[in-house]
């Protein structure tokens, strides 16, 4: 494990009173109550937004610096004085209007001591764009036609990042949306992907963004075909027999398009009022947008955030986006800026999501290799069920692209190959690209080994090797979109997925269909890729070579895997054998099918022969092409 160990909180503090401007605010509200005109009918739905009904439509919204809060839409002809909300204590206003039905937009106007301002609501499931208005929209009516979905077991998830504006693009000039993307999902199944994560997909500001700017955290892209398209997504996906993963970011909020910021008017040190921290905690390296974990109204939002995508819209798991910013304002081990709230709260949704839906997967993106995170909570861990492992990507990246291959450290390569956290093999996510690593400066791994020419040799050669280790190696493994179809350059939001280098490579989308059928053992020939059990048996850093077993029960029913580092070949390369008997090649990345640039460099089996090697008192000897990897098994 790296040595920048996080550690959490020894305990979860007091909840912090609401600031006194608040709290005198909401003071004067209820001794007004009474000129407040009440509504036609009491609220009838719990919860806050916009909640429609048979019979109309519930608004609830919290905003504790306001003396009056009204709503106005398209029917009340946008007039402020027609709907007027009563307050209902703590800073909440509601009022349930008979007639008003889904598609209808409005927003609330709230009178504070601050001035009157018109404002989007916090918690509206559709917009008409993020500088537009909302839109009433129930998430409870969608005919998901029985959908039953079961989430695959964490040893079987193969997982496929994509950003739903450049992953299927049919319309120039326009981002591709949630219903193109449902055209690759032949495609992806075929593949053996039984899982996409998604980029954010919630409302942000224009028509193109990697989503890590949420504008309207409750609302889905407009862009992108909004709520609707998406729910057809996850249905679709589901009868594909592929999870949906959406990646949600609590970290920040905005900064652009952002009715939250300083929604009821008030705010300290010209901060963002009552969402974030008004202090020196509202600091993220993305603006002082940093919500206020430790206020109980911002935990229920971002509780009901997360429950909303597993359970409104079938979303099999949430994958948090940079959470060391959520736990500490530097994102870092230092004790003098921990944000123990922040701890609590994702402790809070991991237990609240566990409760309710304990298959569903949450998966964090932490990168400091601190095995709390994935602890169970009731050990003092966050509760999060794998996380992105900076235990794997930083060495094997490393090792990938050196230039010379007396660079390539094989220790660490071993290390990456066999880490785990807390001794469980899947709670790790494993890969060697992701939006991270191809962007922001990076290229996708083939453009870093040779940059502007991905058909060069060492560049395919490489890139499959980085593949092979991914797809054997113990963790969830997960690819970038394109990644199988050697894509080129870096990934960009506005530059769509070029299909056509599908077509061109189809030997390497074979190779991967290849490895993913291993690695789930669809062939009922490699069980033991699927098992917790790993070990680096063999490791020969002067050559360059490396050999590792993966099995689930027994060790002796192992599946090996052969990785050379080196442009070199082997004719026979003598390694230890977790058992007798017959090993046979069930697969060989050199093989020139995958592409004509491969050397076909025979690979036979073996027969494994008395004698003690690598710690084994058997062993066999194997032919190895340069920078190819090989997976046996008996």
């Amino acid at each position: 494990m790296p040595t920048d160990i996080l550690t959490p909180p020894k305990s979860k503090p007091a909840q912090p009173a609401a600031s006194p401007a608040i709290t005198k605010t909401a003071s004067a509200v209820s001794a007004n109550t009474a000129t407040v005109t009440p509504p036609a009918t009491a609220p009838v739905r719990d919860g806050f937004g916009a909640l429609p009904h048979a019979q109309g439509t519930t608004f609830r919204v919290w905003a504790p610096a306001a003396s009056a809060v009204s709503v106005i839409g398209t029917f009340n002809n946008w007039d402020k004085a027609a709907h007027p909300l009563q307050a209902e204590g703590d800073g909440t206003w509601a009022a349930d209007l008979p007639g008003v039905k889904a598609g209808d937009g409005y927003k609330f106007v709230l009178t504070t001591p601050a001035g009157e301002f018109t404002r989007n609501d916090p918690y509206a499931r559709a917009m008409t764009n993020s500088a537009g208005h909302s839109l009433v929209f129930d998430t409870l009516n969608f005919d998901w036609e029985g959908d039953n979905f079961q989430m695959p077991a964490w040893n079987d998830l193969i997982i496929y990042e994509l950003h739903i504006g450049t992953f299927n693009v049919k319309e120039k000039g326009h981002p591709g949306t949630f219903r193109d993307a449902i055209e690759r999902l032949d495609y992806l199944q075929s593949l053996g992907v039984n899982c996409i994560e998604i980029m954010p997909a919630t409302e942000f500001p224009g028509a193109y963004s990697w989503g890590y700017n949420p504008s309207n955290p409750f609302a889905l892209e407009s862009d992108y075909g909004g709520a609707e398209a998406f729910r057809e997504l996850v249905k679709a996906a589901h009868q594909h027999g592929i999870a949906v993963i959406l990646d949600v970011v609590y970290n920040h909020f905005g900064p652009g398009d952002l009715d939250l910021w300083q929604f009821d008017g008030w705010q300290e040190n010209d901060g963002g009022g009552v969402y974030f921290y008004n202090d020196w905690r509202a600091e993220t390296p993305w603006g002082h947008n940093r919500p206020d974990y430790g206020r109980p109204e911002v935990r229920r939002y971002i509780r009901d955030n997360a429950l909303m995508w597993l359970e409104d819209y079938h979303c099999d798991g949430l994958r948090m986006d940079a959470i060391a910013f959520i736990r500490n304002v530097h994102g870092e081990e230092d004790p003098g800026a921990d944000l123990p709230d922040g701890w609590s709260l994702m402790r809070w949704v991991n237990e609240e999501i566990k409760n309710r839906q304990p298959w569903k997967i949450t998966i964090a993106e932490d990168l400091r290799g601190n095995p709390a995170i994935t602890a169970p909570v009731h050990t003092g861990g966050e509760g999060f069920s794998a996380q992105w492992s900076s235990s794997f990507i930083y060495p094997m990246h490393q090792a990938l692209t050196a230039y010379a291959d007396a660079d390539r450290d094989m220790h660490a390569v071993g290390h990456a190959i066999c880490s785990a956290y807390n001794g469980d093999a899947f709670q790790r996510v494993i890969y060697t690209e992701s939006h991270d690593e191809v962007a922001n400066g990076k290229s996708r791994l083939p453009e870093e080994i040779a940059p502007g020419n991905v058909e060069n040799y060492f560049a395919k050669k490489r890139m499959v090797l980085g593949a092979a280790i991914t797809l054997t190696a113990p963790g969830i493994p997960m690819l970038f979109q394109g990644q199988e179809f050697l894509a080129p350059g870096s990934f960009n939001d506005t530059e769509p997925l070029e299909w056509d280098w599908a077509a061109a490579h189809a030997g390497l989308t074979q190779l991967y269909r290849d490895l993913i059928a291993l690695r789930r053992n669809l062939r009922g020939v490699t069980p033991g890729l699927r098992g917790q059990g790993c070990r680096v048996f063999h490791l020969n850093n002067n050559d360059k070579v490396i050999a590792f077993a993966r099995w689930d029960a027994n060790p002796e029913e192992a599946t090996v895997v052969i990785a050379n580092f080196a442009n070199q070949a082997h004719e026979n390369y003598t390694i230890g054998l977790p058992a007798g008997g017959e090993w046979t090649v069930r697969f060989n990345s050199d093989w020139t099918g995958y592409d004509a640039d491969f050397q076909n460099f025979p690979c036979f089996g073996a027969q494994a022969e008395g004698g003690d090697y690598d710690g084994y008192p058997q062993h066999g000897s194997f032919a190895l092409g340069p920078y190819a990897v090989i997976v046996l098994s008996r």
